[in-house]
């Protein structure tokens, strides 16, 4: 039997799974992902505003998105966990609440530490976290025979997010200033964001239900490893590849600046980098559905790498323009494959807990490679360093991953031989 199969007399609801409210309220989680993934992004925008108005090296400016990032992953897990305990439901309410509370809150923060505690806590760790990682568990319980597409398409949310707040903030702050927008944004968010949560009142189907596969080994060894050195692995190497990730999407607006061209076309970048991103998430979810998690996240790396590679050697605006398009499209996998490969290999009652810890993993990483980045910066003067660390930690995600994919692939020979 499938490992994803529920079995008898468990509280699942087969005809909930893969039917059309399963799809409507995919649509519902990617919607409120999109708008409360405003906290990812909204920062990357305002940062070069944020280093005048308070006279800090670049370095110091990125502080707020390490502490959004962090305050993010952390909040991600308190949110997975409240998801597996309550439902869905009470932490996307709760995290709205505190998103639009949080913005407007930092409308008024008269330094920068001020400015990083209150979107780092409280916007990003009560608030943004809530629509990201339990949203994509959540909807892993919704799908069987899609399952890999839409977990790509929930986790598109924030990609969504990247390609419409960019531009939408960038034109606000020029016109009424960074802290008249964060309170448009916040009371905009909470307007929006309330009635959407209302669709997630259903409980998940597969939420107690516990399969075949995971009774017989009690989820004892998966790969043959314990269960939490399997997680820890998953999480330092969504820690490696999202510093990788981390160095153009983070910085792309101000290494624009640096380079002449401005933040608007920064912004243009991320947005096409995030746009194109969310197009090969969708092709990645259904490469997931035929070739398994793990290989499809070691593909994605790889061609995160390659892509990273290509900001080195050129800095022209159009060549600028082409490489944030290819280095959306190669990496646009694999944050989604984290979730899938939770849910191959873990229990369906553990799925809040466990995605979220591993998608919170990838957040510690973009929030250690976006400081990173910064204060390599600020020690050479260019971002090539940067680039070449990158590489680095991306190196240590590709060996990760290609240890666990022969372990999987050894042990499904074995079953098959013994079959």
């Amino acid at each position: 039997m499938d490992a994803r199969t529920p079995i008898a007399g468990s509280d699942t609801a087969p005809s909930a799974v893969d039917s059309p409210y399963a799809w409507a309220r995919l649509a519902a989680a990617v919607a409120l992902s999109t708008l409360g993934g405003v906290a990812m992004w909204s920062i990357v925008v305002v940062l070069p505003s944020v280093q005048a108005e308070f006279g800090v090296a670049r370095g110091g400016a990125s502080f707020p998105y390490a502490v959004t990032m962090i305050g993010f992953a952390c909040g991600g897990v308190l949110m997975g966990r409240l998801a597996d305990r309550f439902g869905v439901l009470v932490p996307v309410v709760g995290g709205t609440v505190a998103l639009g509370l949080g913005y407007i809150a930092t409308a008024y923060a008269t330094s920068l530490w001020a400015f990083a505690a209150i979107y780092g806590i409280v916007a990003g760790g009560l608030g943004s976290s809530a629509t990201f990682a339990p949203l994509v568990a959540d909807m892993s319980l919704w799908f069987e025979r899609r399952r890999g597409i839409a977990i790509a398409i929930a986790a598109s949310g924030n990609y969504f997010a990247g390609t419409v707040w960019p531009p939408l903030v960038e034109h606000l702050t020029a016109a009424i200033g960074w802290r008249h927008a964060h309170i448009a944004i916040g009371i905009f968010c909470l307007v929006t964001m309330l009635p959407l949560a209302l669709m997630l009142r259903r409980p998940s189907p597969l939420k107690h239900a516990m399969t075949v596969a995971a009774r017989a080994s009690g989820s004892a060894r998966p790969l043959g490893l314990p269960p939490n050195v399997l997680q820890a692995m998953l999480m330092v190497a969504g820690v490696g590849c999202c510093v990788a990730m981390s160095m153009p999407q983070v910085h792309i607006v101000a290494y624009c600046v640096d380079l002449g061209y401005g933040p608007a076309r920064g912004a243009e970048m991320l947005s096409l980098m995030l746009g194109c991103g969310v197009v090969s998430r969708l092709v990645y979810g259904w490469v997931m559905d035929r070739i398994g998690g793990l290989a499809t996240l070691l593909l994605a790396v790889s061609l995160q790498a390659i892509t990273l590679a290509l900001f080195l050697p050129f800095d022209g605006l159009v060549s600028l323009y082409v490489i944030s398009a290819a280095f959306g499209l190669g990496q646009g996998g694999i944050v989604p494959s984290y979730a899938y490969i939770v849910r191959e290999l873990f229990p369906p009652a553990e799925a809040g807990t466990r995605v979220s810890l591993a998608l919170s993993a990838t957040l510690v990483g973009m929030a250690l490679g976006g400081w990173m980045s910064g204060a390599i910066y600020d020690l050479t003067g260019s971002y090539q360093a940067a680039l070449i660390n990158g590489l680095a930690f991306n190196a240590l995600n590709m060996a990760i991953t290609f240890w666990l994919l022969q372990r999987q692939r050894r042990r499904v020979g074995v079953t098959l031989s013994a079959a």
